[in-house]
């Protein structure tokens, strides 16, 4: 378990009987790097000001560049110094509070605080673990327009120094519940070296990885000093306790899984999938525009943003030709038009939801390469087959569960080399993390379809080939991540 030191400007303002937790000035934290050589301690800058190149804003950046999970993080400390960094956050701020103080929002000052995500009110509870998870910091400072609709005028670092006597009690006794909750199994008999997250939905019909898969892992992960927990869209609060997450549910940049990684991101931990990542993985419109740019070969494609594109893409791609929502997963959202008929009313209807679709050159094969990517470096090469009668591997109207084709699973150095070659090239583009890029193998060359962000990894499937060999390789790049 890693230690809690808590950095403050004036030691002798502060009230050290408070807390159990280690008080240094954060003159000699930026000075003594020695001081915790070879340790990780999970850093609460409570310094006077987080001004640009201030003590308080190098405390922050220098405890990220040491390895160290620090609160606030420099990001939070950027985000929070201008309302035009912070203002996309506003509307689902201001509608959670709101809907809180309903009836009652006269009742409340015009400056709220929150301390490490809660507040004394239960009615703010959900308000105050809302805009934690926006901006993890100590404390927060929010300022209150009152009217017929609560507004968000600035939201604010605040000083533990300009808290009151009664305001410094909650804040401690907030911060001993923040820093009090267990990292580890205490029925644990042998405590693992790391302790790993993996963010699941039960109930999801085709997750990424089945619940048994990530058992095997967890097998695997535990010869390595690890230890796998699941853990659901309810326990965003605990995340901190872990010191890696692998998100195995369908992402989407509006929904949870976007805010999970992006609070691992802030807490200094490998993730799997990072929020670039996700960003730039869920819109086939950007990865299109990327693939282009850095030369790797993609089918014909021609954006259709209204009727005027509609024959354009007829004569430039022909038919049959394939319509995609740019954001879209699992082979949803994606359908073969066969004639000019079929491409206008299915675009008409889509264009009611999406400002942009893209239509691409229909490539028929029997299979899809995909080509898993870990680090920059091949973890796996499959070719899935098409779904029976279908013209893709998975098939979903079937008025039941959805039909998928079978699989063939290669070892690296039989899969053909400009499938690897160009697999590794697209994903190379987005990150380092892990990636799936699916690829159509034609007489005509090797084309990439896209590039997931968070691809199947089932075991039995992916890793047929090289067995636990993917595991343990996935094992290591967060121990890499996590010892460097």
């Amino acid at each position: 378990m890693s230690d809690w030191v808590i950095l403050a400007s004036n030691l002798a303002s502060f009230d050290h009987a408070a807390t159990q937790h280690k008080v240094l000035q954060s003159k000699d934290y930026l000075s003594r790097p020695e001081l915790f050589r070879g340790m990780r301690p999970n850093i609460i800058n409570l310094s006077r000001t987080y001004a640009y190149q201030s003590r308080g804003y190098y405390a922050s950046l220098l405890a990220a560049a040491r390895g160290q999970r620090v609160i606030p993080s420099v990001e939070t400390i950027i985000d929070l110094s201008a309302r035009k960094l912070y203002e996309n956050a506003l509307p689902e701020l201001e509608d959670a509070l709101n809907k809180a103080l309903r009836g009652h929002a006269d009742e409340y000052p015009t400056r709220l605080h929150i301390f490490f995500g809660m507040m004394p009110d239960h009615r703010l509870e959900r308000f105050a673990r809302l805009i934690f998870d926006w901006f993890r910091a100590p404390i927060l400072e929010v300022s209150i327009k009152h009217g017929e609709w609560l507004t968000i005028s600035r939201i604010g670092l605040g000083s533990h120094g300009k808290l009151n006597d009664d305001e410094k009690e909650t804040f401690f006794a907030c911060m001993a519940r923040y820093t009090g909750r267990q990292w580890r199994d205490p029925k644990a008999k042998t405590p693992a070296r790391y302790s790993f997250a993996t963010l699941v939905d039960p109930q999801e019909e085709l997750p990424p990885s089945s619940i048994s898969t990530l058992k095997h892992w967890a097998r695997v992960a535990a010869r390595l000093g690890v230890e796998v927990e699941p853990i659901t869209r309810k326990d965003l609060s605990r995340l901190a306790n872990y010191d890696a997450l692998f998100i195995r549910e369908t992402t989407s940049i509006s929904n949870h899984t976007y805010r999970f990684a992006r609070r691992a991101q802030q807490e200094g931990m490998p993730v799997i999938d990072d929020p670039v990542s996700m960003i730039r993985c869920t819109n086939k419109v950007y990865l299109d525009e990327l693939m282009d740019k850095n030369g790797i070969p993609v089918p014909a494609t021609i954006m259709v943003a209204g009727e005027d594109d509609f024959q354009k893409a007829a004569d430039l791609l022909g038919f049959p030709m394939v319509l995609k929502i740019p954001d879209s997963s699992f082979s949803r959202g994606v359908s073969k038009v066969g004639d000019f008929a079929e491409l206008k009313a299915l675009a008409t209807e889509w264009l009611e939801e999406t400002d942009l679709l893209i239509a691409q050159k229909f490539m028929p094969t029997a299979f899809d390469w995909r080509v898993g990517v870990l680090g920059g470096k091949p973890l796996f090469a499959v070719q899935y087959l098409m779904a029976k009668q279908h013209w893709q591997i998975i098939k979903h109207d079937t008025g039941g569960k959805p039909l998928e084709g079978g699989f063939r699973a290669f070892e690296l150095a039989d899969a053909p080399p400009l499938v690897l070659d160009t697999g590794l090239r697209a994903a190379r583009c987005i990150g380092d993390g892990f990636y799936g890029v699916d690829l159509k193998e034609t007489d005509d060359g090797v084309f990439v379809i896209e590039v997931n962000d968070n691809p199947n990894l089932e075991h039995g499937v992916e890793d047929h080939a090289e067995k636990d060999e993917v595991w343990t390789r996935l094992t290591n790049w967060f121990i890499e991540r996590l010892d460097n």
